[in-house]
């Protein structure tokens, strides 16, 4: 993220702050967005991203003091509380994304309410200029970004037993009771457990604020727990959702009666949750949650026994869905959906859904690429990154193509995401993580590898033919690029400058415990800007031998084995010049990244067909395989989708040079 600068004088600050349910794609694009509008606007601005990883670049007390107005573009509930006295616009994240320079141009204009504590949320909505937003969705999608981190970190370890503790018996893959992977797949099946509680305590926090909190995981506990009412299998993340709004909504009803001053002050922390805890408990006991749970009961029932023509049916709603708003509601509803059967143990519902993800964009950018003719320079640079967003399961990338043409891309992107998701229904592709992409293949959570990637490239074939069968040949663009290039070459020369003012921050050191950056875990001495190799598995044996000498492993030939194991599951070439072999292996002894370029570029067999000259090799400790590698993954997977950014590291002409711009990702 671009780093605040004050440009002196008088000059307007404006503050933002993005955020989505899951935090990965809408949260940081909304950020980018906002950033580059205010610089072209000759506003100082600075963005706070709270996104899976959490708050970064935090807006402080003297930033808000000396702010003339703020913007929160957010679908899950953002405290207001701080910006008190502050003009304050609250909107979707949609809105920073597609519409930044109106928003900023607004706060420009001075028609903007003055926010106090006790503002009404339809004053809020007033003020932003749009319709008040769906609460019951914005409720939901508050629930579900704390639900998801605990799905992902179970399906992650669940995968990780399978795949190293498991056995192949006739009766599927087991794994044995006296072996630690058996206790590593109890502790995936615990992070499964609180889905539901989690779920319905932040719904509740969304409606009542924190004396929601905890009459809602209350009531979500007993509506995954049967035993309260006599179901076998529970309520399910149905019962959790309804014990979330009731308990959201039986908490503000108190939490709005008028009680003497001297109750007050132990109202949020004694009254309030505990007679809400009670009505709750008691309403889902008695009368909520054995009809429920029949429903749910019913609802698994008919998922895990659909054949045919019922599964294909299903996989062409959840297709579609997935991409006729490409991150909207329908896109979250469809995803919290395979998300909660994930936690019933129906893998095949998210596998559809996983490939379904990554199609538009992976599609857009691919038809740039095989007919240029149909696209503008600038569409056909925004296809790169739509290409390398699909790979990471950012179904966002498509975005810009669908604003720009809705009528030829909206309905190329969903039949392409349908006939995925049907192929990968068919094939009972599952998924044991709430993602989508080739990444879930990458980090080893998909079944049925093979048809993954079938359904993946069928769907995306689809999309690329029938989108450039509609759209008609651009006219021939004239030479007048003279602005846009002295725009990039200040950026690059902005940027550069951001490098040399840093150039003395040189750690030799590999941090082992907290990761903020790529550079705690790597130095100038895994680094190599000119790779003498000429092949895949030659390049890996040079890197490895970095890792070596590092005293990163224990054994070189038995990591090399793990990282071949890995590619010969499916290719670790991402696109776009960059490859990312990665092992786990118990050889590692700390989580550790190298950097090797090949600027003539080696074959890796890449999805896009392009050579890789950007290689990084990530080395993680089985014990915190999952952690480790999806917080690297995420660090790279940010930084990587920026071209200009890519294009710097690959004219770096030292390893100092590198390492600076290496220091950038986080």
């Amino acid at each position: 993220m671009p780093k605040h600068t004050i440009r002196g004088g008088n000059t307007m600050k404006i503050l933002a702050v993005t955020a989505c349910p899951v935090g990965i794609a809408h949260t940081y694009m909304a950020a980018e967005n906002l950033q580059k509008a205010g610089e072209e606007l000759g506003i100082d601005i600075k963005v706070e991203t709270q996104g899976s990883i959490g708050v970064e670049n935090p807006l402080t007390e003297q930033d808000i003091a000396e702010a003339d107005g703020i913007i929160i573009a957010a679908d899950k509930e953002v405290s207001k509380d701080r910006f008190a006295g502050k003009k304050l616009i609250v909107t979707g994240v949609q809105e920073g994304i597609r519409k930044p320079q109106d928003l900023i141009k607004q706060i420009q204009s001075g028609d903007v309410s003055v926010y106090r504590a006790d503002m009404k949320a339809a004053a809020e909505a007033k003020q932003s200029g749009k319709k008040k937003e769906n609460p019951i969705y914005k409720h939901l999608m508050n629930g579900v970004s704390y639900m998801v981190p605990f799905i992902v970190v179970g399906g992650l370890l669940i995968a990780l037993a399978l795949t190293l503790g498991g056995e192949q018996t006739p009766g599927g893959i087991v794994i044995p009771e006296d072996s630690i992977w058996k206790q590593v797949e109890s502790l995936g099946g615990t992070a499964f457990m609180f889905m539901v509680p989690i779920l319905a305590g932040f719904i509740a926090v969304s409606i009542a604020d924190r004396p929601g909190l905890v009459p809602g995981m209350i009531g979500g506990y007993i509506a995954a727990t049967g035993s309260f009412y006599g179901s076998e299998a529970g309520a399910g993340f149905i019962g959790g959702i309804i014990a979330g709004f009731l308990a959201g909504y039986v908490a503000l009803g108190i939490k709005k009666l008028k009680v003497p001053k001297a109750v007050q002050p132990v109202m949020p922390i004694i009254f309030i949750p505990v007679i809400a805890s009670v009505i709750v408990g008691l309403l889902f006991i008695y009368v909520i949650g054995a009809p429920v749970a029949q429903v749910f009961e019913g609802l698994t029932t008919w998922l895990a026994g659909m054949q045919g023509t019922s599964s294909i049916f299903l996989a062409i709603i959840l297709g579609g869905m997935i991409a006729i708003d490409m991150g909207g509601p329908f896109n979250k509803v469809a995803f919290l959906f395979g998300s909660a059967m994930i936690a019933e143990g129906n893998f095949e519902i998210m596998g559809p859904i996983a490939v379904a993800i990554c199609i538009p964009p992976i599609a857009m950018g691919l038809a740039t690429f095989v007919n240029k003719r149909k696209y503008l320079s600038n569409e056909r640079e925004a296809g790169k990154a739509s290409f390398t967003m699909g790979l990471f399961g950012i179904t966002e990338g498509a975005i810009p193509f669908a604003a720009q043409d809705p009528l030829r891309v909206i309905p190329s992107i969903v039949v392409g995401s349908m006939v995925g998701s049907v192929i990968a229904m068919m094939s009972s592709v599952g998924n044991k993580v709430a993602h989508g992409g080739p990444i879930v293949a990458v980090l080893g959570a998909v079944d049925n590898v093979v048809m993954f990637f079938v359904a993946a490239a069928v769907g995306v074939a689809v999309t690329v033919l029938m989108v450039n069968f509609l759209k008609k040949d651009v006219e021939p663009e004239p030479a007048v690029a003279v602005a846009g290039d002295a725009g990039s070459g200040e950026r690059n020369e902005r940027a550069q400058v951001e490098v040399d003012t840093t150039s003395d921050k040189v750690n030799d050191e590999v941090a082992t415990e907290e990761i903020s950056k790529l550079t705690d875990i790597t130095n100038l001495d895994l680094i190599e800007l000119d790779l003498a190799s000429t092949t895949r598995d030659d390049v890996i044996d040079e890197l490895i031998e970095k890792f070596s000498d590092s005293g990163v492993l224990d054994s070189k030939d038995v990591f090399r084995e793990a990282i071949l194991n890995r590619e010969s599951q499916s290719t670790t070439g991402l696109g776009m010049n960059i490859a990312i072999p990665h092992g786990k292996s118990n050889t590692v002894k700390r989580p550790a990244v190298a950097f090797g370029m090949k600027r003539d570029g080696v074959d890796w067999k890449s999805l896009d067909g392009t050579a890789a000259k950007l290689i990084f090799m990530i080395a993680v400790p089985e014990a915190s395989a999952g952690d480790a590698h999806l917080k690297i993954l995420q660090m790279l997977s940010r930084k990587l989708m920026d071209e200009e950014f890519r294009e710097q590291l690959l004219s770096a002409n030292s390893k100092e040079e590198a390492y600076e711009l290496l220091n950038t990702i986080s």
